[in-house]
């Protein structure tokens, strides 16, 4: 297993990240243990996982990944210190959760509070904003003048966000969170926190973890080089593009248990004509590697520059074990030309 260090904390980190929103769901406590002792074995020492999980989120759900967890953190009290425990506040939005109101310092420190009493701790490594409270251009919400930044306060914006690091100070002053980062933000979110921290001696932000695979590319290269410039980790999720970029979905199928199968809270909005065209190119250069589908993919974002570690998820012990051995060799230059020819066809397939 490869190492990296989390941003500016000093954390080392594995370059393949265990993601748990499953367990709760289609993966339940024996599972997600299964999997935490595979992947421990492994070498993996990070761990991610959110107070809104299992996904997709329901009010009966909510924190059941967060109490998988703590579970085994209290039948093996002695391993925490091996882990790297990341967890997410959610944003606004999400009716059952604060009456869907927007991230506060006040609910930051109830929500660390709450997810330590989850997870069995006494801290969290690296605590995570969901989403901002601000629109922003994720969950299939790119296309261009589908938000209107314009109409965006920034004073406002800024305002609501030296609040929030403000909690964040009190949390890491009283020692319930080591280190703080972002998700599903974008440079101005990254650069807005780094100033008002430095301007406020307030905790910096280590990491963002944004959705980035084959078939969704958009943070390259201008965030991910903000990223690099400002020691702020970078940790893509859903390298499989929920789960397409294995194959498992194409020419409509739907597996029996798969993601696929459950309703999602946004839609499958990933399902589209040319995002199947683009896996299917993918497939043939993964079978000319030797390798499967989702190899391929997960094997591309950990060679991206910039990428510290990929955020995989799996719901049975043969995808985990595929997918972990999907980061031993990098991929061949025929390869990663083969596949600058594929983004080049399709730049924007959902």
């Amino acid at each position: 297993m490869q190492f990296s260090t989390l941003g500016s904390s000093g954390l080392s980190v594995s370059r393949v990240c265990l993601g748990s929103m499953t367990w709760g769901l289609q993966n339940n406590q024996q599972q997600a243990n299964e999997q935490i002792e595979y992947a421990l074995a492994q070498g993996i020492n990070f761990i991610d996982t959110a107070e809104m999980y299992a996904v997709p989120p329901s009010p009966e759900t909510y924190g059941k990944t967060e109490e998988i967890i703590g579970n085994w953190l209290a039948a093996n009290p002695t391993r925490r210190k091996d882990i790297v425990l990341a967890s997410k506040i959610a944003g606004p939005g999400v009716p059952w959760v604060r009456d869907g109101g927007p991230i506060t310092g006040d609910e930051v420190v109830k929500a660390v509070d709450a997810s330590l009493k989850r997870l069995q701790t006494d801290y969290i490594d690296l605590f995570q904003l969901h989403w901002p409270n601000r629109p922003h251009p994720h969950f299939n919400k790119h296309s261009p003048n589908l938000l209107k930044f314009s109409q965006e306060s920034a004073a406002d914006n800024s305002a609501q966000m030296l609040d929030i690091l403000q909690g964040l100070d009190r949390c890491v002053k009283a020692g319930k969170i080591r280190f703080c980062g972002l998700s599903d933000d974008t440079p101005w979110g990254i650069n807005t926190y780094l100033k008002l921290s430095e301007e406020h001696d307030l905790p910096r932000m280590v990491s963002i973890q944004n959705e980035f695979n084959l078939l969704h590319t958009k943070d390259w290269p201008y965030l991910i080089e903000n990223c690099v410039h400002e020691d702020i980790a970078y940790l893509p999720w859903s390298p499989l593009a929920g789960g397409m970029l294995s194959g498992k979905y194409q020419n409509g199928a739907r597996p029996e248990g798969s993601r696929w199968t459950i309703s999602q809270r946004n839609g499958l909005f990933r399902d589209t004509g040319t995002a199947h065209q683009a896996i299917a190119a993918y497939a043939e250069i993964a079978q000319q590697q030797g390798m499967t589908a989702a190899q391929l993919a997960l094997a591309w974002c950990d060679q991206v520059d910039g990428v510290t570690s990929t955020i995989i998820g799996a719901t049975k012990m043969e995808q985990l074990k595929e997918d972990i051995n999907a980061f031993a060799q990098p991929l061949s230059e025929q390869a990663l030309i083969d596949i600058d020819a594929i983004q080049k066809s399709f730049p924007a397939p959902f």
